[in-house]
């Protein structure tokens, strides 16, 4: 029997920067030819998933925001969930803030008064962020980040500081560790990918570019994993000491590796 659903990555996996990776295009098309249309799940908490519908539309990839979960829409459900009506501090995009506001999450410009703080990635964080952050977790209840990525691949080939960074700068300086970490591979995420999918999770693949987060959350779920050479991991990586994420394993070895996305009728014909 064949699969029946597909989480996909972005960063990395299907575009680079602002340039698709080649051969994107023919990957979704070869998951949609054969039934199975593909979840985009992101760790990049900066843009809702309308606004990554949008911008997969301007690379020429249809996309349904129903069918796009990234790290900033899974933090703002969780948060007005779980923290309703508690003074949020946001160390954050305008993105992120956006989608926060949008699901009722209760936002305070006063990290004094701040019950949660959350952390993510922020091209403008400077020492004053890192100062109310400090401040905040004083006394707040909840330390929150949107997802570990310690980096993200840049449109040159070379990564940069996500928010992982920006979180672990928050959680030494103030010497405490986050309550939750979100995106990929928290059981958080987990949840939310097994809701939007329409068949058991044995039955998928996962496709993306690093191991300590797709692999990881594949892992868990007891997805096949499908690693792509297109981003963050290189081949030399593979087999080499990766410290895994909390609740993760050790071994974190990709059922399979192929160099880009567009190669994944290899992996879906061999399942058939």
């Amino acid at each position: 029997m064949g699969y029946r659903g597909a989480i996909v990555d972005l960063d990395g996996t299907v575009y680079r920067g602002g340039t698709l990776v080649p051969g994107a295009l023919d990957g979704v098309a070869t998951l949609r030819d054969r039934g199975i249309d593909p979840l985009f799940v992101t760790n990049n908490p900066t843009r809702s998933p309308s606004a990554y519908a949008d911008r997969l539309e301007s690379l020429g990839l249809d996309a349904d925001p129903d069918r796009i979960l990234s790290a900033g829409s899974i933090t703002a459900t969780y948060l007005a969930e779980q923290y309703p009506e508690r003074p949020t501090y946001v160390i954050g995009s305008p993105g992120l803030r956006e989608m926060l506001d949008e699901a009722g999450v209760v936002r305070t410009d006063d990290p004094d008064a701040a019950e949660v703080l959350v952390t993510s990635h922020d091209h403008e964080f400077d020492y004053d962020d890192l100062t109310a952050g400090l401040w905040a977790l004083e006394d707040a209840t909840a330390f929150v980040g949107t997802d570990p990525d310690l980096t993200y691949p840049g449109g040159d080939g070379r990564d940069r500081p996500g928010s992982g960074a920006i979180t672990g700068a928050v959680a030494t300086v103030a010497r405490r560790e986050p309550d939750h970490v979100l995106g990929k591979p928290a059981p958080e995420t987990l949840a939310v990918v097994r809701e939007r999918l329409d068949c058991p999770l044995e039955e998928c693949l996962i496709v993306g570019d690093r191991l300590d987060t797709d692999v990881a959350l594949g892992e868990r779920g007891g997805m096949t994993t499908v690693l792509v050479l297109s981003g963050t991991t290189t081949r030399a990586d593979l087999g080499a000491d990766v410290a895994p994420l909390p609740g993760s394993s050790a071994d974190l070895e990709p059922d399979r590796v192929i160099d880009r996305f567009g190669a994944i009728g290899s992996v879906v014909d061999d399942h058939t």
